[in-house]
C-alpha cells in the first residue's frame, strides 16, 4: 500500500515556504506522493453540481487558491528527490493537448521521473466557458488527447491525425523519463468513466469510499477492463476513503484486501497554517509510526 497527500499547492499550502515544507514532511516520513487539484478558473457563480460533496457545492468557492499544477509540481520536484508528483486531476479538455503534454514532460523530466498524470474530463460547465471550450463533447476529445499525447512522448518524430487534432511529423523533446509515458490515471465514477481507463488508462482515482464500497466498483472495473482485452492487474488504484473513515492499520489493509494501491490520507491544503505544527505534523507523525512502517 501507497500512501499519499492531496491538496497539495492549493489553500494553506498555496504559500511557497508551506508547499515545500509540507512536501519534504511526508517525504521524510514516507509518503509515497503529493497531489495537487486544480482549476483554471472558478466562477462567482456556479451552475453545475460538483460530483463530490453531499449539496453539489464546490469547496471553497470562487475564493478557492489553486496554482497551475505544473508550475507547482515542478516547484516541489526541485525541493525533494524521492516523493511523486501526482495532478489529482487534472482537466484535460479544457487544453491544447501538445502543450499539455509538453508541461508534462517538463515535469517528468525536471523530477527524473516522478510525474503521476491523474486527468479527468471535468465537471464545472461554467469554467469551459470562461475559457471558450466546448463541454458536451470533452470525453471524446479527452480520448484523443490521450492518444495524440502518448505519441509525442512515444515516438522519436511524432504524427497524428484525429477529429480535434492533426499535425505532420515534428519533434517534441525532450521526451518523458517514465517510458512509453507517465502513467495516466483517470479520474471519475461513473461507467463511461471507468470504461476510459480500463481502455486507455493505466489507473484509476475514485474518491470517497470504504473498503466495502470500492468492491462493487473495482468489480466493475475488473469486468471492463478485461472486455477491453487488457490486465486488471496491472492497473493502479488510488482511492480517497469517504470523509470521516479513520484509517486505522486494520481499516488500511481492508483496502489492500480489496486490491486498493494508493490511500489520500492528509490534505494538507484544507488545514489552517496555524495547526500545522500543533495538529498537521503530529498527525502525519503518528501516522508514519502506527500505519507506514507497519504496512
Amino acid at each position: 500500500m501507497k500512501f499519499a497527500l492531496s491538496g497539495v499547492g492549493s489553500g494553506s499550502t498555496a504559500r511557497p515556504e508551506l508547499l515545500v515544507r509540507v512536501a519534504q514532511k511526508g517525504e521524510a516520513l514516507g509518503f509515497e506522493s503529493v497531489w495537487i487539484p486544480e482549476h483554471l478558473a472558478v466562477p462567482v457563480e456556479i451552475t453545475s453540481s460538483y460530483p463530490y460533496s453531499a449539496d453539489g457545492k464546490f469547496p471553497g468557492g470562487a475564493g478557492a487558491a489553486l496554482h497551475d499544477p505544473f508550475v507547482a509540481l515542478g516547484f516541489i520536484a526541485a525541493c525533494t528527490k524521492t516523493i511523486k508528483l501526482g495532478t489529482g486531476v487534472f482537466v484535460l479538455p479544457l487544453r491544447n493537448p501538445l502543450a499539455a503534454a509538453k508541461a508534462a514532460t517538463s515535469v517528468d523530466v525536471l523530477s527524473q521521473g516522478r510525474l503521476l498524470f491523474g486527468i479527468g474530463i471535468g465537471w464545472l460547465e461554467d469554467e469551459f466557458n470562461a475559457v471558450g471550450m466546448p463541454f458536451k463533447d470533452r470525453a471524446a476529445r479527452t480520448r484523443e488527447a490521450v492518444a495524440m499525447m502518448k505519441a509525442l512522448w512515444a515516438e522519436e518524430t511524432p504524427k497524428f491525425s484525429g477529429k480535434f487534432h492533426s499535425f505532420q511529423p515534428l519533434g517534441f523533446n525532450p521526451k518523458p523519463v517514465q517510458q512509453p509515458h507517465p502513467p495516466i490515471i483517470f479520474g471519475g465514477e461513473s461507467r463511461p468513466a471507468l470504461r476510459r481507463v480500463a481502455e486507455i488508462g493505466d489507473g484509476w482515482f475514485g474518491f470517497r469510499y470504504t473498503p466495502e464500497t470500492i468492491k462493487p466498483q473495482l468489480d466493475l472495473l475488473k469486468d471492463l477492463t478485461e472486455k477491453a482485452g487488457r490486465d486488471f492487474s496491472k492497473l493502479d488504484i488510488t482511492i480517497a476513503p469517504l470523509p470521516g473513515l479513520e484509517l486505522t492499520l486494520d481499516v488500511v489493509k481492508q483496502f489492500a484486501e480489496a486490491g486498493v494501491h494508493r490511500l489520500m490520507t492528509f490534505a494538507p491544503g484544507f488545514t489552517p497554517r496555524s495547526r500545522f505544527e500543533t495538529d498537521l505534523y503530529p498527525k502525519m507523525e503518528k501516522f508514519a509510526e502506527e500505519i507506514i512502517a507497519k504496512v
